[in-house]
């Protein structure tokens, strides 16, 4: 069972996040791998957001593949590089992602990733009930 958590004894979350997430009677731990936003034929679009959009629906398919969906999941990183990325937009990217659901999330901004073209990484946990 999972329960989500803002305790009041700390300033609520700033973000489409939750402060902390307990899991107890774990069926299933899924720890799915930095996605980046490069699509099934391998191309790379240039432009940040676009690459975190595919990031996402990436992640999404690693869900479904797992059978398993976005609620399931408890814990996103995205790293990113360099604080330029329009963070309305980004907000955006993640609401329509995401829906109503609010994982515990971090944001990393990095000088660089693993390519010079790759400028978003989205690494996630996920767990499913028993």
């Amino acid at each position: 069972m999972k329960q989500f958590r803002n305790p009041d004894t700390i300033h609520a979350p700033v973000g489409k996040y939750t402060h902390q997430i307990e899991v107890t009677g774990l069926e299933k731990l899924l720890f799915i791998a930095g996605q980046i936003g490069m699509d099934h034929e391998g191309n790379l679009p240039e432009n940040a957001l676009d690459q975190l959009s595919i990031a996402l629906d990436n992640l999404l398919l690693n869900l479904e593949a797992a059978h398993m969906q976005i609620n399931h999941v408890t814990k996103m990183t995205l790293y990113i590089v360099g604080p330029d990325m329009d963070a309305a937009a980004r907000r955006e990217i993640l609401r329509s992602k995401l829906g109503d659901h609010a994982p515990t999330m971090t944001l990393v901004y990095v000088v660089a990733l693993a390519n010079p073209r790759i400028k978003v990484e989205v690494e996630a946990f996920a767990t499913l009930d028993s």
